[in-house]
């Protein structure tokens, strides 16, 4: 497939990536929303205080790939972990660690006056908050993991270095869920996130420095969403062309997210510009799927390589199908739309696949205003400051009354 692009086809990528970015307000919701959890957790009269709560986001937000809804009245689903630094697994179930969560949560529910009620999911609690606020948040009850996932990973000669932010998590439809046990489900999503900046941190901390210094404030002062690297913006233009093509999954076979994104980062070479970025992703992110002696895909989890988020192509091939039919069809429309040098042709060959409304919508953008280096350059930089979790401070551990 096509490696370069006309200008006319770069300014037209810049220009649709800020289409698809979703409002810092937006970004200051979300984050306003867990740090308002965390200090309930971590208020005097909370059951959860002795335990050290940190409430931190995880998902698109924190990875900075969250996109606009195909249509107006979605919400945005904000993914957030709840971990109790100051318990172990062997103190309790899964099952109670999520029933201690949960009521915590009920009470800021009724706190904060919210009509829907709380709903629980398989490995989280989901707060619906007003209509008006257009998101709800999905959080997981977690304690901490390290050590076992370390012993875990180094027994089988794999990678730990990210261990040390591992987390337990619960699932309601194990057959140990109400057991006491080591065996936990696993997760890390601040090992991923660490990776997936790293992947992206020249340009990142490069683009970061360039808009301290245009606003004249620290670099400290930037918080990452008010930064937008080429990889994030590549993986927001898959994912909109991703959910076009899968507007009508039956199958529930599109493509997940997180495989786009953990492929799109382990592709990208650090380009400065996003339709470079986007087709260098798209040459060359197929590489990275790997396979075992069975010849089944393998998509290793960067944070946790026991975990392989192509785990279920084995059992559903057809989502192995759909995910090779994307891809192709992405190379296909990309490639041609890259070599275009009229912003009209550009914009029909992409309604189809990204949708009219955007498609104008970018086009209309790229012909008034070239996009830049920079996201939000101009923007304020006054009230900055991002503060990614909350904590009580350190206390010696105690045993919930009622734990095994």
């Amino acid at each position: 497939m096509a490696t370069t692009a006309t200008s006319i086809a770069k300014t037209y990528l810049d220009a649709l990536a800020e289409e698809l970015e979703i409002s810092d307000t937006r970004y200051e919701q979300a984050e306003e929303s867990y740090q308002s959890l965390g200090r309930w957790f971590n208020r005097s009269a909370s059951m959860l205080r002795d335990y050290d709560p940190a409430v931190y986001v995880q998902g698109s937000f924190g990875l900075g790939t969250v996109i606009k809804p195909l249509h107006a009245d979605e919400e945005y689903d904000i993914d957030a972990v709840c971990e109790l630094k100051a318990l172990s697994k062997p103190q309790l179930s899964q099952e109670t660690l999520k029933a201690l969560v949960g009521m915590e949560m009920e009470g800021y529910r009724r706190s904060q006056a919210m009509a829907k009620p709380l709903r629980e999911g398989r490995r989280c609690w989901t707060l619906n908050y007003a209509d008006g606020a257009q998101f709800h948040m999905d959080l997981v009850p977690a304690l901490p993991n390290a050590q076992d996932v370390r012993v875990l990973l180094d027994s089988k000669g794999l990678d730990a270095s990210r261990a040390a932010t591992a987390i337990a998590i619960t699932d309601n439809e194990r057959l140990d869920y109400q057991q006491i046990t080591h065996d936990w489900p696993r997760s890390n999503p601040k090992g991923y996130l660490d990776w997936f900046k790293g992947r992206m941190r020249v340009v990142l901390e490069k683009r970061r420095r360039a808009m301290a210094d245009a606003v004249k404030a620290s670099v400290e002062a930037i918080p990452d969403y008010k930064v937008r690297t080429p990889l994030q913006s590549s993986i927001m233009i898959l994912k909109r062309h991703r959910d076009i093509m899968y507007a009508k999954d039956e199958l529930n076979c599109s493509p997940i997210s997180i495989i786009i994104t953990t492929l799109a980062a382990h592709a990208y070479q650090g380009e400065e510009e996003i339709a470079d970025a986007l087709l260098s992703i798209l040459s060359g992110m197929e590489a990275y799927i790997a396979r075992d002696t069975r010849g089944r895909a393998v998509i290793a989890n960067p944070s946790d390589p026991l975990e392989n988020f192509a785990d279920k192509w084995a059992e559903f091939p057809e989502r192995e199908r759909a995910f090779y039919a994307w891809l192709r069809q992405a190379q296909r429309d990309f490639a041609h739309a890259a070599s275009l040098a009229d912003r009209h042709s550009i914009t029909d060959s992409l309604s189809p696949q990204l949708g009219h409304e955007l498609a104008k919508r970018a086009a209309d953008r790229s012909a008034s205003k070239p996009a830049g280096l920079l996201r939000g350059a101009t923007a304020a930089a006054a009230g900055a400051l991002s503060t990614p979790s909350f904590s009580n401070t350190a206390r010696t551990p105690t045993k919930p009354q009622g734990f095994a």
